[in-house]
């Protein structure tokens, strides 16, 4: 009878296995054929890796059996690093039915590896944060910033670095008109870090920013003249500063379709950017979009 350490340090094992070139075949190609492999390929001296593996490591266990791991010391293994054209370390590959399906180079933060893993699973394996940001978000758009943000908030506790969480915590602070504070939170993000969420916030503070913070001007003078472009697009501008996405479009587009080509065409760049801080997906982009190349086209 086995004991339960025992038990599972088996399963760590089976899980995380340093690789050679000799066992590559069995260890990768053959068992990606059952569950994907990735591939880890590293050196004694890269420090990069020292940040990496452990990271890995963990990511892969906290997939419970979904994913393997197998590490390969390029020095020591050399065949395999180089009929994949293994030009620095680390470099990670992963493994599906045998064949190569994805990888990356160089040390990448532990929501990355996550969402590599993800990716490479495939649907139907949401983790616990995977659940609590799809509440928070579901909360936002019914309008409940409270609960949303405790829902960002608690996942960004469980994993700090999730940008997701990060763009959506800030979004919250946004709708409730604390620019200073949204920003503070898009901050928290690696430099560099891409995602779809917190480029948005992104944007919007970008809009917030460089708003005038008066529109009774700009509206009166839309009053006295509705041809009045300089006024149109100056209430626009602000109008998007307090995150009325959908009010700012409808002037600008109002604008492009008056003339187009009016001052180099800066209505049309303002509005690509309201698209982008309304969110890609949202209405206010899809119908805007729609309408912008009834204007373009017709």
């Amino acid at each position: 009878m086995s004991l339960i350490g025992e038990t599972a340090a088996a399963q760590a094992a089976d899980l995380i296995k340093d690789g050679s070139d000799a066992s590559f075949v069995a260890d990768v190609i053959e068992a990606s054929k059952t569950v994907p492999v990735i591939v880890d390929f590293w050196a004694t001296w890269c420090g990069p890796c020292r940040q990496l593996t452990p990271a890995l490591e963990k990511a892969v266990k906290a997939a419970k059996g979904a994913v393997k791991l197998v590490k390969i010391d390029i020095d020591k293994n050399p065949v395999m690093a180089g009929q994949l054209r293994v030009q620095s370390v680390p470099t990670v590959y992963a493994f599906a039915a045998g064949k190569p399906v994805d990888g990356f180079m160089g040390a990448v933060p532990e929501s990355q590896l996550k969402a590599f893993i993800a990716k490479l699973v495939g649907p139907g394996t949401n983790s616990e944060i995977d659940g609590i940001l799809a509440l928070a978000k579901e909360s936002l758009d019914l309008g409940d910033t409270g609960g949303a943000a405790q829902g960002f908030a608690q996942a960004l506790q469980l994993e700090p670095e999730n940008l997701t969480a990060i763009g959506g915590l800030a979004r919250c602070y946004l709708a409730g008109g604390d620019t200073e504070r949204a920003g503070e939170v898009a901050a928290m993000a690696p430099a560099g870090a891409k995602n779809a969420d917190l480029d948005s916030v992104r944007a919007a503070l970008a809009l917030a920013a460089a708003a005038p913070s008066d529109t009774a001007g700009p509206e009166k003078a839309l009053a006295a003249d509705p041809d009045d472009h300089a006024a149109r697009l100056e209430l626009a501008k602000a109008l998007a500063g307090k995150g009325k996405f959908a009010a700012a479009a409808d002037h600008l587009l109002t604008l492009i379709e008056r003339d187009r080509d009016w001052n180099e065409g800066a209505a049309r760049q303002q509005l690509l950017t309201v698209f982008e801080a309304a969110g890609p997906a949202s209405d206010v982009a899809r119908q805007g979009r729609r309408r912008l190349s009834s204007i373009l086209f017709s």
